[in-house]
C-alpha cells in the first residue's frame, strides 16, 4: 500500500507513561479506488513500538466497482504487513511474488534496502472487502537487508473467555506467530462476542494501542469505537477488554523503538540524504527491481518537498541535528 500524502517526516524515539490517548482516524485515498481511514501517524502519536504507519479499510462493496488497485509502487526500510477480515486481495512484486492474500492468512513484506510491489482485487472476488495494512519499522541492522516475501496460510489462534485471538505477530499466551520480524513487537486480533469481558497478559516494557475495526468496546475502562485508534502506553501488566456488542479489536504493542526515523511517501529512512536517494533510484529504475506480472505502469514520487525533511519526537517537536 502507498500514501499519497507528502510526508510525514517524524519519528518516534521515547517511551511513554501509562495513558489513554484517543486518536481518531482520517480519511486518505488509496489507489483510484480505495479510501482508508489512517490512524499512524498522527501528530500526537507517530508509532506504537516499531509499528509506524497503520490503514483501516472497508468494509467495502466491491461487487460492481473495481475493489483496491495500487499500483507498483516502492519501499524501503520497513515491512508490510496485510491482514484482510473479508476479501482477496493480491500481491505482486519485485522479488518474484504472486500471492493472493484472504482472511486468515498473513502477507509479510520486508522491504530492507528496496523492494516494488502492487496491490489488487482480483478479476473473481469475494463481494466485500475489509482489512488493514501495518508497516514495521525496521531497526538499523535489518534495514539494508535484501528484500523477502512470506505468506503464512495460518497464524496461531487463541480462545479465552469467549474472546478469540489470532496471533498475527509476535506471540501472546504461549503461542507465537511464525512471522520473521526484527523487533520485540506483537499485532494480534481480538473477536469479542456481546457480553464478553477478557482479561489480557501484557509485557510492561511494551507500549500498545488498539483499534477498532467494527463494532465497539471498553478498553482499560475507555470506550473504543470504530475507525479509532486508543494508545496505552507503557508499563501495564495486564489489559482489560469489555464488549456490549461483537466486536473486532486489533491490538498493537511493542517495545518502543530507539531509533530516529524520517518517513516519507513510501520510504521508511534516517535522514533526508537517505530519502533523495531512494526517490532518485525509483525514478531511474534503478534498486527496487519490477513487480512480477504486473501491467500497470509504476507509479512516480511526488516532488521533493522545498525544505530538508527532519526527524521528530512523538509530541512533534524538531530532534537537534
Amino acid at each position: 500500500m502507498t500514501t499519497v500524502e507528502h510526508g510525514p517526516a517524524e519519528t518516534v524515539t521515547l517511551a511513554g507513561a501509562p495513558t489513554n490517548l484517543l486518536l481518531p482516524g482520517h480519511d486518505v485515498p488509496i489507489g483510484r479506488y480505495t479510501t482508508v481511514r489512517r490512524l499512524l501517524p498522527q501528530r500526537a502519536r507517530r508509532m506504537v513500538g516499531a509499528w509506524c504507519f497503520v490503514d483501516h479499510f472497508g468494509p467495502d462493496d466491491v461487487s460492481t466497482s473495481p475493489g483496491m488497485r495500487v499500483a507498483p509502487h516502492p519501499h524501503t526500510g520497513l515491512q508490510t504487513v496485510s491482514w484482510l477480515v473479508e476479501g482477496e486481495i493480491l500481491h505482486r512484486d519485485s522479488v518474484g511474488s504472486v500471492q493472493p492474500v484472504a482472511p486468515g492468512q498473513l502477507n509479510l513484506m520486508t522491504a530492507g534496502r528496496g523492494i516494488a510491489h502492487s496491490e489488487n482485487s482480483p478479476p473473481v472476488r469475494p463481494p466485500s472487502m475489509h482489512g488493514i495494512q501495518l508497516w514495521i519499522a525496521l531497526p538499523e541492522d535489518a534495514r539494508h537487508t535484501p528484500p523477502r516475501f512470506e505468506h503464512h496460510p495460518a497464524v496461531p489462534v487463541v480462545s479465552e473467555a469467549g474472546a478469540t485471538m489470532t496471533v498475527v505477530v509476535g506471540s501472546l499466551a504461549g503461542e507465537a506467530s511464525p512471522a520473521r520480524v526484527h523487533t520485540p513487537i506483537l499485532g494480534v486480533e481480538i473477536l469479542l462476542p456481546a457480553g464478553a469481558s477478557v482479561r489480557l497478559p501484557l509485557e510492561r516494557s511494551f507500549e500498545y494501542g488498539m483499534l477498532a475495526m467494527t463494532g465497539a468496546a471498553r478498553v482499560a475502562g475507555v470506550p473504543l469505537e470504530r475507525g479509532s485508534l486508543l494508545y496505552l502506553g507503557t508499563d501495564r501488566p495486564e489489559l482489560t477488554v469489555e464488549a456490549d456488542r461483537p466486536a473486532r479489536l486489533f491490538l498493537l504493542g511493542g517495545e518502543p523503538f530507539a531509533e530516529p526515523l524520517v518517513m516519507w511517501w513510501n520510504f521508511v529512512a534516517r535522514d533526508h540524504d537517505e530519502i533523495v536517494a531512494a526517490r532518485e533510484d525509483w525514478m531511474a529504475g534503478r534498486r527496487f527491481g519490477a513487480v512480477a506480472d504486473d501491467p500497470d505502469e509504476p507509479l512516480p514520487a511526488p516532488a521533493m518537498p522545498t525544505t530538508r525533511l527532519k526527524s521528530r519526537t512523538r509530541d512533534g517537536s524538531f530532534l537537534p541535528r
